[in-house]
C-alpha cells in the first residue's frame, strides 16, 4: 500500500536553510545540510509520517524558474536527508519552481513533490503564476518519475484569485483530479493561518483523491480538520510558532499525540 494514500498522514515541514546565490545565505552549505538533516531525523523520530523540504528561506523567491545553483543545492540537501530519514519524503522548491522540484525528487529518490499553480492561474507576491499541469506531467513521463506523486495546491495561500473568483474551490480541486494530480492541499490565506473547514468538505466531496491540510494546524485545531487525509504542519512545530525559528521537542511531541487521537 502507498503510504502517501494512508488516511491521516502526519508530515513536517523542513524549511531549508538559505541556499547559495540567494540574499540571505550565509556562505555554508554544510551548516544548511546539517540543520535539514537533524530537522528531518527529529521529526521522523517524533512520529511522522512524511515530511516536506522546502527552500522557505530564499526570500525573495523567484517565479517558476530558480538558477541551476538553487536546484543542485536543493538536491545535495535532500540526498543527505533522504540518506538519514526513511518516511516519506517530499520537495517543494519556491516559486512554483515545479520543473526544478520534479527535477529533483527523481534525483534524490523523494517520494512525492508539492505543487504550485498546477490547475489555473493565480496572481502570487511573485507575480503570475500560471497552470503547468500539461507540460510537468509530460516532463514526468519522459523523466519516467511516474512513481513520484504530484500533490497540488489549490486556491493557496499568500495569493490573489480574483481572476478566477467564479470558479470555486471544490471545482478547482476537480480540475487538479481530472489532469491527473495525485492529491491536492487546501490552505489559509498564509502561512500559519488556518484553513476553511467547510472547504475542506466541499473540496472532500468533489474529488476521490486524497485531501491535505498545508497550514495552520496546531494540536488544538486539528480536530476541526478530521476529515482531511493528511494534515502538512510547520510553524506550529517551531519555538513560539514562528516558522523562521528551531523546532521544539514539546511542540513535536504535542503534535504527534494531538494526531493520534
Amino acid at each position: 500500500m502507498n503510504p502517501l494514500s494512508s488516511s491521516k498522514l502526519l508530515i513536517g515541514m523542513v524549511h531549508v536553510g538559505a541556499l547559495p546565490g540567494t540574499p540571505r545565505f550565509e556562505n555554508n552549505i554544510e551548516e544548511v545540510i546539517e540543520k535539514a538533516v537533524m530537522e528531518g531525523q527529529a521529526l521522523q523520530k517524533s512520529g511522522f509520517g512524511a515530511i516536506i523540504l522546502e527552500n522557505m528561506h530564499d526570500v525573495p523567491y523567484l517565479r517558476t524558474h530558480v538558477g541551476p545553483e538553487i536546484t543542485a543545492a536543493m538536491a545535495v540537501v535532500s540526498t543527505e536527508v533522504r540518506k538519514a530519514v526513511s518516511i516519506p519524503m517530499g520537495i517543494q522548491i519556491l516559486a512554483g519552481a515545479n520543473v526544478a522540484a520534479l527535477s529533483v525528487a527523481q534525483a534524490v529518490g523523494a517520494d512525492f513533490i508539492r505543487v504550485e499553480g498546477f490547475v489555473f492561474s493565480h496572481i502570487a507576491d511573485e507575480g503570475l503564476i500560471e497552470a503547468c499541469a500539461g507540460p510537468l506531467l509530460r516532463l514526468r513521463r519522459e523523466l519516467g518519475a511516474e512513481n513520484i506523486k504530484i500533490f497540488a495546491d489549490i486556491k493557496k495561500k499568500h495569493s490573489s484569485h480574483a481572476i478566477t473568483s467564479d470558479v470555486s474551490i471544490a471545482e478547482t480541486a476537480h480540475a487538479a483530479e481530472f489532469f491527473g494530480a495525485d492529491g491536492v492541499i487546501v490552505t489559509g490565506t498564509a502561512t500559519g493561518t488556518t484553513a476553511s473547514a467547510q472547504e475542506l468538505r466541499e473540496v472532500k466531496q468533489s474529488v476521490r483523491i486524497p485531501v491535505w491540510i498545508g497550514s495552520g494546524i496546531t494540536p488544538n485545531n486539528l480536530s476541526q480538520y478530521q476529515e482531511a487525509d493528511g494534515w502538512i504542519v510547520g510553524s506550529s512545530l517551531k519555538k513560539d510558532g514562528l516558522w523562521n525559528n528551531p523546532l521544539d521537542s514539546s511542540r513535536l511531541k504535542e503534535m504527534v499525540e494531538a494526531a493520534a487521537k
